[in-house]
């Protein structure tokens, strides 16, 4: 079967995600810098996370630019990574609600780590339905920024129980990691 309401689909609940994010930020009563204080980790969590759709969405693209069809299997491992997705809007608030406490910090990062997964699933199922010799199988390889990142976000999980700036500084290492879109990809469609 086709890709294109795939694509629809996820660029629709991926919109939805941010929208929901973007709601989710509390207007301060007061009309001076001192109101904004308070809001400091609710906006730094926001932020990240708008990245970090960004970066899925963006890589989404180019991952589903490199293949010509799906499958049922490949349908359900990108609804396994649109849920991890879907519960960034949740992460996100109580992270910056409980300014960094570590225990919303933790469940931070699990989100995150297991969206990475849910990426390398997804893009592993597509690889198997192309063949091991097509584009995206070569454009992949063997995915280390994949390997690292998922490495990196499972220290910040560890480590927010000792240093939540800490955690919060691995995750946007992470993501400062992927802000270019996987030139892998764009390359191997180019040539």
């Amino acid at each position: 079967m086709g890709k294109g309401r795939l694509e629809a689909f996820s660029d629709g609940v991926i919109a939805i995600i941010i929208t929901i994010m973007v709601l989710e930020l509390k207007i301060p009563h007061e009309a001076n810098l001192a109101a904004l204080r308070p809001l400091i980790p609710v906006f730094l969590s926001y932020v990240l996370s708008f990245i970090y759709l960004g970066i899925y969405w963006n890589n989404h693209h180019h991952l589903l630019q490199a293949v010509r069809q799906v499958n049922g299997r490949v349908l359900w491992a990108n609804l396994h990574l649109l849920f991890w997705l879907s519960l960034v809007p949740f992460v996100t608030g109580w992270t910056g609600e409980n300014h960094l406490a570590a225990l919303p910090v933790a469940f931070y990062g699990i989100v995150l780590f297991c969206a990475a997964i849910a990426y390398y699933i997804l893009s592993r199922v597509l690889i198997a339905h192309h063949g091991k010799d097509s584009t995206l199988a070569k454009a992949i390889g063997n995915d280390f920024k994949g390997k690292i990142s998922v490495v990196i976000y499972a220290l910040g999980i560890a480590l927010s129980f000792v240093n939540t700036w800490l955690s919060f500084i691995l995750y946007s290492l992470v993501a400062i990691m992927w802000l270019i879109p996987d030139r892998r990809i764009e390359r191997m469609l180019s040539s």
